[in-house]
């Protein structure tokens, strides 16, 4: 595991579109770079800097996004991963319309887990059964939660389907989560964590333990894991 730690969140968010963008050229001139992208505010704010300040150096062309999660809810909502992505990114740069494959969260949420990870299997290669991305984009919550995989669902992090039902295990809402084994099939996993408080969250992340989803992933992994932070996050403010 590689930790990247800088003072500000911004400083961090820059470093991380840097290095998808490194992978990006490392990548055969051919083919498609697969990213699956979290929601959340702490990516709102890399994915307006990408718009910002690196939509020139970006081959959007060669970028194909899909999601982590998605909340069941229209993409016109204002609590859509979608919705957000487009607002902060996606409606602001030249990026091909068929390079954007989301999750339709206002569908029946085991219908759209089934469809989405049909979806998902045809485009990507296959590693030990499951889609693997090129890159997985990860936060994590306060509780240890990732990719709408909360503490209490642990069997989402072993289940055979590539996408399933996550329930908020305070709202009851139900969002379509991609489960833990086609993320720790990732290329490159990589977690975004600012802010104080993240502390523990990213301690446990760090400390290979399986003290909830995020760090189980994190653990478990079978490529790169790389944590791109800030000094809130890291205790060291």
């Amino acid at each position: 595991m590689i930790t990247h730690i800088f003072k500000t969140d911004a400083e961090a968010s820059r470093a991380l579109i840097g290095r998808i963008l490194q992978l990006a050229a490392e990548c055969p001139p051919s083919r498609k770079i697969n990213i699956a992208l979290s929601g959340g505010s702490t990516p709102a704010l890399m994915f307006r800097l990408w718009a910002d300040e690196f939509d020139e150096q970006t081959p959007w062309e060669r970028i194909r996004f899909f999601w982590v999660d998605e909340r069941c809810v229209p993409p016109t909502d204002s609590q859509s991963n979608y919705g957000m992505t487009r607002d902060n990114l996606l409606s602001r740069v030249d990026i091909p319309q068929g390079n954007v494959v989301r999750i339709m969260g206002e569908n029946p949420p085991e219908d759209e887990a089934r469809r989405y990870e049909e979806v998902v299997r045809n485009l990507l290669p296959e590693e030990g059964g499951f889609p693997a991305f090129d890159i997985v984009l990860l936060g994590a919550g306060d509780d240890g939660h990732t990719s709408s995989i909360f503490p209490g669902q642990e069997e989402l992090l072993t289940s055979h389907e590539a996408y399933a039902v996550g329930i908020h295990p305070t709202s009851g809402q139900q969002r379509v989560a991609l489960t833990g084994m086609p993320i720790i099939h990732a290329r490159y996993l990589i977690f975004l964590l600012t802010g104080a408080a993240k502390q523990t969250v990213l301690a446990d992340i760090i400390d290979r333990n399986d003290a909830g989803p995020a760090a189980y992933v994190g653990h478990h992994a079978l490529h790169t894991v790389e944590v791109f932070t800030d000094e809130a996050a890291a205790g060291q403010a």
